[in-house]
């Protein structure tokens, strides 16, 4: 599999370090409160891609993190007069109902800095013995970028550049240079805080991730990823903390997800287009969502819309009819030993040709709906091997990508079954009123009818 690393700006064999077991580190959300439309992407472009890589046969150790304790944390905390504790527990499970309504999966380990301290401290300690880290009286711990000379190969800035961009954005301080970043904070009166050997307080947000990707993934791991917003400053100073720690490389891979746009704006709250996750999902269902971040190749931009998310509806209603169609056409199919059903495994390889060359969803999508095309131009007529090859197949790559999780598999009610049998009835005697009051019966319990060539099939609406 090759995919485009962000460090190199190439694509690249991605394969695990030890052959056994990729290890991958994505960042997680700072829960203070719903996560928004753009988180959504990285959760459900990396979901896939471990998906992807578990399809493949291979062993993924997928590590997300969830930052609980952040000044934004603070802040919302003193605004509603609880702990930071009661704000991160009450978004971590908000955090939670979204991704399973997205079809997210549990990561290996969800780590929350305020369970791994520890790690945090012994990073930290492992800088100043390596001359990388300063305190400040009253302030907190710096990291000396001055002295780590190759920061700034993940965002390809020179140090100089970097340097004019942080002073114009920061007050002058008494730190050694604008770009040295906080790895420890030291406590303000009534703020939570854990005990260090210089002083207490909380970490910076650079550090949470170098020290659980270490604590949890060792010094180097395979893959790193996350949004494209994050390259400068988090990556770049969890690059600078974990190669200054440890002397090792820390991600031999970095993958990013490009930005979302809504109605070819940048998404903003002072815009008035801010639309969190659970706000689209009450209007448009999930899967919508999941498919929406699917379509697009993962490195371009998405423009969100309604014309987009109609979009995403659509094309996953096509598919769910799709399924039922194929298991009522099985059902009636006739057999017939020695089907040729090889034509349905060129789309499969397509699939995986698209998969392999830098995570292309997009194309694999167009593949599944070639596959689709190309059964229902015979679905009719088809033999059951043939409709029963198809089905695996179409099943095998939906899960691949997480979506059809919404399939409805309730028996039809006896009461619609009689309904249509009263409905066939009035048709064959040409008692059309009769015929047309139950199929509306039947369409106020929640069914349709259709007919088709292989007989008449009840469809739920």
């Amino acid at each position: 599999m090759l995919i485009y690393d962000t460090l190199s700006r190439e694509k690249r064999e991605f394969t695990p370090a030890n052959k056994t077991e990729y290890t991958i580190y994505a960042c997680g959300p700072t829960v203070y409160n719903f996560i928004h439309i753009g988180n959504a992407r990285p959760i459900c472009v990396f979901d896939t891609l471990r998906r992807y890589l578990e399809y493949r046969g291979n062993k993924v150790n997928f590590v997300q993190n969830f930052t609980d304790i952040d000044d934004k944390i603070i802040r919302k905390a003193e605004e509603e007069s609880v702990t930071a504790s009661e704000i991160s527990e009450r978004f971590i499970t908000e955090y939670k109902t979204d991704a399973s309504g997205l079809n997210v999966r549990e990561a290996s380990i969800h780590p929350k800095v305020t369970e791994n301290i520890d790690a945090v401290i012994a990073l930290i300690e492992s800088l100043f013995e390596n001359d990388l880290a300063y305190i400040i009286e009253g302030d907190g711990i710096y990291f000396d970028v001055e002295k780590y000379p190759e920061y700034g190969k993940l965002s390809h800035m020179p140090l100089d550049e970097l340097k004019e961009g942080a002073s114009q954005r920061v007050e002058a301080t008494a730190k050694h240079s604008p770009l040295d970043f906080a790895l420890w904070k030291f406590a303000k009166p009534g703020e939570v805080k854990w005990e260090t050997p210089w002083g207490d307080g909380r970490p910076g947000w650079h550090i949470e991730c170098s020290a659980m990707a270490r604590k949890y993934l060792g010094d180097t791991i395979d893959l790193h990823c996350g949004g494209q917003d994050l390259i400068f400053p988090h990556h770049e100073n969890e690059i600078a903390q974990s190669v200054g720690a440890s002397g090792k490389p820390f991600a031999l891979n970095w993958m990013h997800n490009g930005f979302i746009n809504v109605d070819g704006n940048k998404m903003a709250k002072s815009a008035g287009n801010f639309f969190t996750v659970r706000d689209v999902a009450a209007k448009y269902g999930y899967e919508p969502i999941r498919f929406m971040m699917l379509s697009s190749h993962y490195r371009s931009p998405i423009n969100y819309s309604l014309d987009v998310i109609t979009s995403s509806q659509n094309a996953l209603t096509r598919l769910y009819t799709f399924a039922d169609n194929l298991d009522f056409a099985i059902e009636k199919a006739e057999s017939a030993e020695g089907t040729d059903t090889s034509d349905l495994e060129s789309y499969k390889q397509s699939f995986l040709e698209a998969m392999d060359n830098d995570f292309n969803t997009a194309d694999a999508i167009s593949e599944v709906f070639n596959l689709v095309r190309n059964v229902n131009s015979v679905i009719e007529t088809a033999k059951k091997e043939y409709l029963t090859k198809a089905k695996e197949i179409f099943e095998e790559l939906v899960e691949v990508l997480g979506l059809l999780y919404n399939r409805k598999t309730d028996d039809i009610p006896e009461q619609v079954k009689k309904l249509a049998e009263k409905r066939a009835k009035a048709r064959a005697e040409k008692d059309w009123a009769a015929a047309d009051a139950a199929r509306d019966e039947i369409k106020q319990l929640g069914y349709e009818i259709k007919e088709t060539k292989s007989g008449v099939q009840i469809v739920k609406l």
